[in-house]
């Protein structure tokens, strides 16, 4: 809004070409996002105590979460509307892709909220049931893969992989169904990631780091060229989503941290991995989504390998999956297994960096 209303006073005034700088506006979208966090982040907790909005605890789960019972939960509504509200003042709103990433975090926050919702009414740690929130996500992928495919650049179908200069494949039509899995997975990965205080919060702010790089330099054509990367038209203003995803996960981190004051609940996590994986759809990072957030991946995966074993074996592999839960029970303390797999992520972060000198 900011840079559509006035940056064009600049043949006035010259201060306003200050706007017309990406970085300048991502760097104010991060600090918007922060302070919208800091500032509201208190008057929701204390909302949702009041109405008793609290956490319920999986009676399968592993006891020492049972203190966590009642702790606020929704708390991704902090994050998406200071995301939303940040994208909206610094993105520029002309753009695309500011209004897909917008439905994203709207559409897979609001499958998250009626999952949180249902929890909260019946006192049920089961939520919505998982065939319906399956058929959730998958019209707000298809939609957003649709509008994608249908507006699609040179690059759009064709698949990149890290260390290798040329697409290796065009998947032509195959690019929205593979896509849709993408966002699908995607969503639920960091999802089933959000079982420890601060882990996903954390975690995502190394993704957004990572992204908001990748998403600049694969909006300039200077760079691009030089790094033999794809070049996307526009997609420089993916940068401004990604800080202002930097700065909630911050402001939200400082209530969330152990011991937790709130929870983000499906309604963030959900969102969270649905706007994280279009992003990687945009920028033509499908693949290195996997190393760049790799904790994520490992976070599915365990679920994944743990269902697969026990349908075939009738035994299984981690004491409990999600991976965090078999940590939790081999006896590792809470905030023990939160750092190691926040430093994990940071590892994985540079990781998919590196990759950028070695095409």
């Amino acid at each position: 809004m900011f840079y559509k209303f006035l940056y064009p006073l600049v043949k006035y005034f010259s201060v306003f070409n200050i706007f017309r700088y990406i970085t300048f506006r991502a760097a104010y979208a991060a600090i918007t996002a922060l302070l919208i966090s800091f500032l509201f982040g208190p008057l929701l907790i204390r909302q949702l105590k009041k109405l008793k909005v609290g956490q319920e605890i999986r009676e399968d789960g592993p006891r020492t979460h049972l203190v966590k019972s009642g702790i606020p939960t929704m708390g991704g509504i902090l994050i998406i509307l200071s995301v939303i509200i940040s994208v909206l003042l610094w993105q520029d709103i002309d753009s695309l892709y500011t209004w897909i990433l917008i439905l994203a975090a709207t559409g897979f926050g609001s499958i998250g909220f009626i999952d949180d919702y249902i929890k909260f009414i019946k006192k049920d740690s089961g939520g919505l049931q998982a065939r319906f929130k399956l058929i959730g996500q998958f019209i707000f992928s298809f939609i957003i893969v649709l509008i994608l495919y249908l507006g699609k650049t040179d690059h759009t179908t064709y698949l990149y992989i890290p260390f290798i200069k040329m697409p290796v494949l065009d998947l032509s039509f195959f690019y929205i169904p593979v896509s849709i899995i993408l966002l699908m997975g995607y969503s639920n990965a960091v999802n089933f990631t959000d079982g420890l205080d601060g882990l996903a919060s954390g975690l995502v702010i190394f993704v957004g780091i990572t992204f908001s790089i990748l998403s600049y330099l694969t909006g300039r054509v200077d760079m691009a060229e030089y790094l033999n990367i794809p070049y996307i038209e526009g997609s420089g203003e993916i940068t401004i989503i990604c800080a202002a995803l930097i700065g909630a996960s911050v402001g939200f981190l400082w209530f969330n941290t152990h011991p937790a004051e709130i929870m983000m609940g499906d309604t963030g996590s959900l969102s969270l991995g649905g706007v994280i994986g279009v992003i990687a759809l945009i920028i033509k990072k499908e693949i290195l989504l996997i190393i760049t957030g790799g904790v994520f991946a490992l976070e599915i995966l365990s679920v994944i390998i743990q269902i697969v074993s026990f349908k075939l074996t009738g035994k299984r592999v981690f004491k409990m999956a999600p991976l965090h839960h078999h940590f939790e029970l081999k006896g590792w303390k809470e905030s023990k297994i939160v750092i190691r797999l926040w430093i994990l992520g940071g590892l994985f972060a540079l990781l998919s960096l590196s990759t950028l000198k070695i095409q």
